[in-house]
């Protein structure tokens, strides 16, 4: 396999920016896959009629709502054409924040609590909304300017949105109920028991019989309420957290056993067709 093939089909995804920033508008139906991304995310939104499912719940936005969206976060927006559709999207480079990082300020931390707190949505205050439009307008001027320290006062304004984006989210009140969320919290319990159970045999009889749910009807809950069936979930989370592992360099049998494939030619198999490359290929593109 050519290698430059190779290395483009492990970097799809990553970033060689600090970051990326897009204001997107559109009016057309698109239908998209649920599908997750190997960096954080954060969506504003700014008009439009969409709902966001993001781990199973289902976020009806708001203008200015924002949407935190971790790596690896399966997630997939339903989209009316009904009218416009417009919202600002950035990518993150974590490299770019860790330097950014001081005493115990973690800039990325909103998205660790959002998965602690199983919540991804900031919904914000006329206050907040002023200061963070200000803001996200300046960054984008700044963006098209490319007079003198143009890059530096760019990257100021992008550290300073995500220290706004970290105290929003930390202000927000969490015993107040946003009736825009929705979820099955049988559904909930389901994808924190999974994603914390990668390494073992997870079947859908064991988790019918965990969770005392007919299996039938768990199998047509999950797929209706995430978008994937039971084992599509388990498979596409296994072979994400694989590919995590294979990049620090873990030998591909034990990488294996640690999430929890029967075997190692079972595991080879869900590895290329999630990847496309085997783990020994995928490791070396990696490099």
């Amino acid at each position: 396999m050519d290698e430059n093939i190779s290395r483009e089909k492990i970097k799809r995804g990553y970033l060689n920016d600090d970051f990326l920033f897009f204001n997107l508008k559109d009016q057309k139906k698109t239908d998209f896959e649920v599908h997750y991304h190997d960096f954080d995310k954060i969506i504003i939104f700014i008009s439009g009629n969409v709902t966001y499912i993001i781990e199973g719940k289902s976020y009806k936005l708001r203008p200015w709502d924002v949407l935190l969206v971790g790596k690896n976060d399966l997630h997939l927006p339903i989209i009316s054409d009904s009218e416009p559709y417009e919202r600002i999207i950035l990518w993150l480079n974590p490299l770019f924040l860790e330097k950014h990082n001081m005493d115990s300020c973690d800039l990325l931390s909103c998205f660790q609590i959002a998965s602690e707190r199983k919540l991804n949505l900031i919904r914000l205050n006329i206050k907040q909304i002023e200061l963070l439009k200000k803001n996200l307008q300046e960054l984008k001027e700044e963006i098209q300017d490319k007079s003198f320290g143009s890059t530096i006062l760019k990257n100021a304004l992008f550290i300073q949105f995500m220290v706004k984006i970290n105290r929003f989210f930390l202000d927000m009140n969490t015993d107040k109920t946003i009736e825009d969320i929705k979820y099955d919290p049988r559904i909930e319990a389901i994808l924190s028991f999974i994603n914390s159970n990668l390494e073992k045999d997870i079947s859908i009889e064991m988790l019918s019989n965990t969770f005392y749910l007919n299996k039938y009807y768990l199998m047509h809950l999950f797929k209706k309420e995430t978008g994937y069936t039971l084992y599509g979930y388990i498979q596409k989370k296994r072979t994400k957290r694989a590919a995590d592992l294979l990049r620090t360099g873990m030998q591909a049998g034990e990488v294996c056993s640690l999430c929890g494939f029967i075997d190692y030619s079972s595991f080879v198999r869900a590895f290329k067709k999630e990847f496309q490359l085997s783990p020994k290929q995928y490791y070396k593109a990696s490099l």
